[in-house]
């Protein structure tokens, strides 16, 4: 807002003292003066908020996320001639303004990894959970296989190791 500068008031040239002394003098009235009136650049500094983005990450498990990169808010920079009166504000120009640190994204990775369950009962290969597990290559009919050999640590409930001599899929 642009507010115009007032007009130069005109002023009084006093009235010549009488060369008669006064025991007292009277005060004289005082001169109305205009206000000053000034201008001053003044700068406002801004703060620019982040965005985050997402992307997915194959090598990470699903479920899981991690900061890649942290997110930093930029500043925008504004510069103004500032008119005061008396004191007081009474005008405002915007000059410029100009970003001058853009902000830096927020990068979320987001795991998409499938992970294999195990049964916990087997180790040395990984036997998946389901209704039921035969050897890759043999008789059964699945619905799931695993290439062995595997090594049986608790109860053989796919019944993997026929001579059970604690190793199945031989």
């Amino acid at each position: 807002m642009s507010v115009p500068t007032p007009a130069v008031a005109e002023t009084e040239t006093p009235a010549a003292e009488s060369a008669t002394p006064t025991a007292t003098a009277a005060p004289s009235p005082s001169v109305a003066r205009p206000p000053t009136v000034e201008k001053r650049i003044v700068t406002v500094k801004q703060r620019i908020p982040f965005t985050t983005r997402t992307v997915k990450d194959s090598s990470m498990p699903t479920g899981t996320s991690k900061i890649r990169v942290n997110g930093v808010p930029g500043v925008k920079t504004f510069t103004y001639e500032v008119t005061y009166t008396g004191g007081v504000e009474t005008g405002r120009k915007l000059l410029r303004e100009a970003v001058t640190t853009a902000p830096v994204t927020k990068v979320v990775a987001v795991g998409t990894k499938q992970q294999r369950r195990c049964d916990p009962n087997y180790s040395g290969a990984c036997v998946p959970i389901a209704s039921d597990v035969d050897c890759a290559g043999g008789s059964g009919n699945g619905p799931a296989y695993v290439t062995g050999p595997v090594r049986v640590i608790g109860t053989d409930i796919y019944r993997l190791d026929n001579d059970g001599d604690g190793i199945g899929c031989e």
